[in-house]
């Protein structure tokens, strides 16, 4: 397949996570939109490593895929902790939290 599928793809997922992250006010919706951008350039990245015949970017994508497991389950336990505090997990009223 042509190199520009996987650019419009990943454009496109990335685009659709920008937009979720800046339209919605559930704090979990947010953290999926984070990481469908993370999964958008990590999708980039291979297609490019594929496209020039090197497996280096492949390695960091590994790693990046590492630390996005790491943070999923730390964000998540932050976001129950603030559930079981709070009651709710909208971000205006998560921003209240700081006085």
């Amino acid at each position: 397949m042509p190199i520009q599928y996987y650019i419009f793809l990943s454009l496109a997922l990335f685009s659709i996570g920008v937009m979720g992250t800046m339209m919605r006010r559930n704090a979990i919706i947010i953290f999926m939109c984070i990481e469908l951008m993370l999964n958008a350039v990590n999708l980039l990245m291979v297609a490019f490593s594929n496209y020039w015949e090197n497996s280096n970017a492949q390695i960091f994508v590994f790693f990046i895929m590492v630390v996005a497991a790491a943070e999923v389950a730390v964000g998540l336990a932050i976001i129950t902790l603030v559930y079981r505090k709070v009651n709710s997990v909208d971000i205006n009223i998560l921003n209240r939290l700081k006085n």
